[in-house]
């Protein structure tokens, strides 16, 4: 099979391409490079069977061009991260409303099997658990740039699932919690790698808010079994799966494993979301996903626990900080 990958020179692309090559496809990785990197693929780009293409998902003519030539659309390629969103909120909706558009059009148009990846950031500041797929969003105001990037992926689901009925595009989304590992950067507010090169470099680890808010961390190679499970059933098509790890942890709990497993001198320092991002920002307490949908149809469940996704971060920082 042939895979077109959205945003594949990505954190979670560079690692799906790494399977399905395995596995004997070939992978067409699109990608800006916007916040992916060459170094993520520079290790495969030499197999006959992948192709890059420097481009954007904006660029309507290329993207309908590489969908045609595709068996498979992985559609990966978003603006991520706290951070950037805070601080692009306008040219992160453009890029996920109008590039998801363009992408499910072209897969409409040619009959193409695609999986969207969406996010946990749909539930907003739902912070029952565990979260099933269906469970109520619950946003704070539309002047907040946090919920922008909330309401633009709850577009790109709604656009996904209207063409499934609409169009009969067989269209699957995949909503992802917390996806963490090698090669994922901390630019953008992703906090495990954040954490790991602070305290790496001895550096005070910065804690967002009081601490006390908790999360569950899925490592990136369980994160890209769960999209092959889905993007293999059939029975998957046409509906929404949450995909993570269900295991949670606070950020404080987070942080001082994080100094236990790096033994290093850090201190941990907490800052106000105010500091960290901007004026009235708002977070949620919690965040578990409900993985029964998923288990159900296709058996997938996560395998790695936190200790050894925080080992592979650390000794991925560890390498790339020795080069």
């Amino acid at each position: 099979m042939n895979y077109l990958l959205t945003g594949g020179a990505g954190f979670i692309g560079s690692h799906l391409a790494d399977a399905l090559l395995a596995r004997g496809d070939s992978v067409v990785l699109l990608d800006n490079l916007s916040t992916g990197s060459e170094d993520n693929v520079a290790h495969i780009l030499g197999d006959p069977r992948v192709t890059f293409h420097l481009g954007s998902i904006l660029d309507e003519h290329l993207v309908r061009m590489l969908v045609d030539q595709a068996d498979v659309v992985v559609h990966l390629a978003a603006a991520v991260g706290v951070q950037l969103i805070v601080e692009q909120p306008l040219e992160s909706m453009i890029t996920n409303i109008r590039g998801s558009e363009i992408v499910l059009e072209a897969c409409a148009d040619h009959k193409r099997r695609v999986l969207i990846a969406s996010t946990s950031e749909i539930y907003g500041k739902n912070s029952a658990g565990p979260l099933a797929e269906d469970a109520d969003r619950i946003l704070g105001p539309t002047t907040k740039s946090r919920w922008s990037y909330s309401t633009s992926k709850a577009v790109d689901e709604i656009l996904a699932t209207n063409y499934a009925k609409v169009r009969g595009l067989p269209a699957i989304v995949a909503r992802l919690f917390n996806c963490v590992g090698p090669r994922q950067t901390g630019r953008y507010g992703m906090v495990v790698p954040r954490f790991v090169r602070q305290a790496i470099n001895g550096e005070d680890i910065s804690v967002y808010g009081d601490g006390e808010q908790s999360r569950c961390f899925c490592h990136v190679r369980d994160t890209v079994a769960g999209l092959l499970s889905l993007l293999e059933h059939p029975g998957a098509i046409g509906n929404v799966y949450n995909v993570g790890n269900d295991v949670e942890i606070t950020i404080n709990g987070l942080a001082a494993k994080v100094v236990e497993m790096t033994d290093t001198s850090s201190a941990i320092a907490h800052i106000p979301y105010e500091q960290a991002y901007e004026e009235g920002f708002e977070d949620m307490e919690r965040r578990v996903p409900s993985l029964d949908r998923i288990h159900a149809l296709t058996g997938w469940t996560p395998q790695i626990d936190l200790t050894q996704t925080l080992a592979d971060v650390i000794a991925y920082e560890r390498a790339s900080a020795a080069v």
